[in-house]
């Protein structure tokens, strides 16, 4: 049908060479491409840096989600990273560190478009699934939630990292996480910043499915780090989804060593969610989804300005500290602050000053 009108709000979108926008045709239930129906890939392709997203790339996910959402011919949207290290890591932190750390006022402007980012998602017309082919932490882990449906790497670790380097999980963890698991687990997860594996976050109910891709010798093996059995440690307390630990962790960091990773069995379970959302009425699809969405809605549009306005002024002191340490340091350790000295030198009233910063920050 020709004279059809234009919604989008750019006729000729061009992307951060960092974010792909992908069309790819619909499989339909006899497992063949259907002409003329697609699902819409959104990547993060900034691997090098574990797929971070800078402020260019913000911009254009926003643009991304909006031109899925207005195409007559996408059915889903896929969300995803490239690679097999991970789906999203957040924010980049070499530009929170070198640009926003100390600019309250440049991380506001910011962090209107992380919300708008956000909200991309939780407003597209369209179900969207989340692909999860690596870590998905911090930021990663908030735009992960905003999706429908998440699918997984076994491979994959799921978390927060926002006390740990300097800031509050506000851009959407501590709104979404308690709807998917206990008011308890958002609590931990949330505050100790310790990961998840991809077992342990189907087992608490944050994602829908989890896909083997360590392949040995031809073979699929589930991942060897994590206990998938539903076993029982000494104590009598179940442990399936949790990480090993000691001699087996390494044992099985080995057996890791020995494989490849291959994502064909994920790609396989995306399609297939595809071809079930195809095989619905699309306009009572929809309205089922937005009707679903508003449990996240609700909390999301409360508190997301107020957050903003939190998340910007902390860039003037635990911000500043936590994003210049992970920047420099070299390693796991002195990739955070010394948070005993700093709790100690608060304690005694210390000004955030560039001298609090230098005795706490290691190198």
């Amino acid at each position: 049908m020709s004279g059809l009108v234009n919604h989008n709000l750019l006729t000729d979108v061009q992307f951060d060479p960092k974010v792909d926008y992908t069309l790819k045709p619909v499989i339909d239930n006899k497992g063949k491409p259907y002409d003329g129906l697609y699902s819409a890939w959104i990547t993060l392709n900034n691997e090098k840096q574990l797929n971070s997203y800078n402020t260019g790339m913000v911009k254009s996910v926003i643009l991304a989600f909006r031109q899925a959402s207005v195409a007559r011919d996408v059915v889903t949207v896929v969300f995803t990273g490239a690679g097999s290290r991970a789906f999203c890591t957040g924010g980049n932190t070499k530009e929170y560190a070198e640009y926003y750390s100390g600019r309250p006022i440049e991380y506001h402007q910011y962090m209107r478009l992380f919300n708008d980012m956000v909200s991309a998602i939780l407003m597209c017309d369209k179900p969207v699934i989340c692909r999860v082919n690596g870590m998905r932490v911090g930021g990663g882990q908030e735009i992960g939630m905003a999706c429908d449906v998440t699918v997984a790497s076994d491979m994959a670790i799921f978390g927060q990292a926002g006390p740990k380097h300097g800031s509050a999980p506000d851009g959407g963890a501590t709104d979404f996480l308690p709807l998917f698991v206990s008011v308890e687990q958002a609590m931990l997860s949330c505050t100790l910043c310790e990961p998840w594996s991809a077992y342990m976050a189907m087992r608490l109910g944050l994602i829908s499915d989890v896909v083997p891709v360590l392949k040995i010798d031809g073979r699929f093996f589930p991942n060897p780090q994590v206990v998938t059995g539903r076993w029982v440690d000494d104590q009598g307390r179940p442990v399936y989804g949790d990480f090993k630990q000691g001699e087996e962790r390494e044992k099985a960091k080995q057996r890791v060593a020995q494989g490849q990773i291959d994502l064909a069995g994920l790609d396989a379970l995306v399609e297939s969610y595809i071809t079930k959302f195809a095989y619905t009425m699309p306009g009572c699809l929809n309205k089922t989804v937005s009707s679903i969405r508003k449990h996240k809605l609700e909390h999301w549009d409360q508190n997301k300005e107020s957050s903003r306005e939190w998340l910007a002024l902390n860039m003037m002191t635990e911000a500043k500290a936590g994003f210049r340490a992970f920047n420099e340091g070299k390693t796991k350790e002195t990739r955070e602050v010394d948070f005993l000295k700093l709790r100690t030198l608060l304690a005694k009233g210390a000004a955030w000053d560039s001298a609090l910063l230098d005795q706490i920050v290691l190198h």
